[in-house]
């Protein structure tokens, strides 16, 4: 199957051949003759599937085909990161048409935050935004969204992840009641149900995928003390040269401490964390995306909304505790049929939050040895770790009442 198939605009058919793009993938196979019959959608696939494309291309052709003055489209996505990739690709798919696309997020300086204010006011065709910056705009009274067609939530269950339901709720009522909603997710659990209950009308719906790392993905953990954690991420950098690696970190602080520590490493590496303004993480973004930099030492600010290829590696130096973000976390590698390696680095405290990412992705994965000059690390036991966890909240617990009645 081809992109000629769907009857796309020629003008969009002539974007994705300067940007590459060939066949459509399995969610975009199935979700765009869906949204080009204008119905509701709910579809869940895996990240690094295509799911941006799947949404942007029917309403571009839609959008082209029957175009209105004012704002037609609106995506909303729970960070700047993924609004800026959303845009870029608006920005290649529309490049031989008129149409206009502006982001909008927090973070930005007051020039930004105008720039925003007057593209919204004169009604660009299509808006990408966090939730909280455009109920800033909103509640100024200068955005007009009557003439909207198409409303479309992005990474839906990590917006709910980050407490945005109210926002996205109170955006809606800023909605015309007659529009086209698409809610896109790569997971399913219940409150995204719930939000789509609430927003869409009789939605057609599909899943391409349960939540589970691409099949080109080699995945490995390793048994550690903490303190055995940089002497084998300094092991592996040091073992073969990587041109493209993320290394994941649960704590900013932590993200600082590494990435000084492996300056002396032959590697190009910097550090992404909350604490930088805007222009710095897109400025590192854009190196690492041309290779400039090799490492790339990261909260889960990356874990989504990034779409860099080639990366080789990912490193979970700490375990997610939150299982699917396991998965978005190496869905950062082997993108679009590619192979890719993901290693994990598990202390004593952090082997049964692992268990639990190995029940959600139905899989074993393989305990590497350490360097034999890295010493043994712990025995991987969950069940026991999960029984000292318990053992220290029960004790916290009992503490915290005693001598209450």
């Amino acid at each position: 199957m081809n992109f000629e198939d769907f009857t796309l605009h020629q003008d969009i058919l002539e974007g994705l051949k300067m940007m590459g793009f060939k066949q459509p993938t399995p969610i975009q196979q199935q979700t765009i003759p869906i949204i080009l019959e204008n119905k509701d959608l709910i579809a869940c696939a895996q990240t690094g599937t295509g799911k941006t494309a799947a949404y942007l291309l029917p309403s571009l052709h839609q959008l082209i085909t029957e175009r209105k003055d004012g704002v037609n489209t609106l995506v909303l996505a729970p960070t700047r990161e993924l609004a800026i990739q959303i845009d870029q690709q608006i920005e290649g798919f529309s490049y031989f048409t008129t149409i206009s696309s502006i982001t909008v997020y927090g973070g930005s300086d007051g020039a930004a935050f105008e720039k925003q204010k007057n593209a919204l006011k004169r009604g660009t065709d299509i808006v990408i935004a966090t939730p909280g910056k455009l109920l800033t705009h909103l509640s100024l009274g200068y955005v007009k969204l009557d003439h909207l067609q198409h409303f479309i939530l992005d990474e839906a269950d990590r917006m709910l992840d980050m407490g945005f339901y109210e926002d996205i709720m109170r955006i809606v009522s800023f909605l015309p009641e007659k529009r086209q909603n698409l809610l896109f997710s790569a997971t399913m659990p219940a409150k995204i149900r719930q939000l789509a209950k609430n927003i869409l009308t009789n939605p057609e719906e599909i899943n391409i995928a349960i939540s589970k790392p691409a099949e080109g993905i080699l995945q490995a953990a390793f048994m550690v003390y903490d303190n055995q954690k940089l002497p084998l991420l300094e092991h592996l950098l040091n073992a073969k040269k990587i041109n493209s690696l993320i290394v994941f970190c649960a704590r900013k602080t932590t993200v600082k401490e590494i990435s000084k520590s492996l300056e002396k490493l032959d590697y190009e590496i910097a550090a992404m964390h909350s604490d930088l303004e805007q222009r710095e993480r897109e400025d590192i973004l854009r190196k690492f995306r041309n290779k400039q930099l090799q490492v790339l030492v990261a909260t889960d600010i990356l874990s989504r909304g990034i779409d860099v290829e080639g990366i080789e590696l990912i490193i979970n130096y700490d375990v997610p505790q939150d299982a699917e973000d396991y998965v978005h976390r190496v869905g950062r590698t082997a993108r679009a049929d590619r192979k890719g390696a993901a290693f994990t680095f598990i202390n004593d405290k952090d082997q049964y939050a692992f268990a639990s990412i190995e029940r959600l992705i139905e899989t074993t994965i393989t305990k590497a040895k350490l360097p034999q000059y890295i010493g043994e690390g712990p025995a991987y036991d969950p069940d026991k770790s999960n029984r000292k966890k318990r053992k220290r909240f029960t004790k916290g617990k009992s503490k915290k009442t005693k001598g209450k009645p």
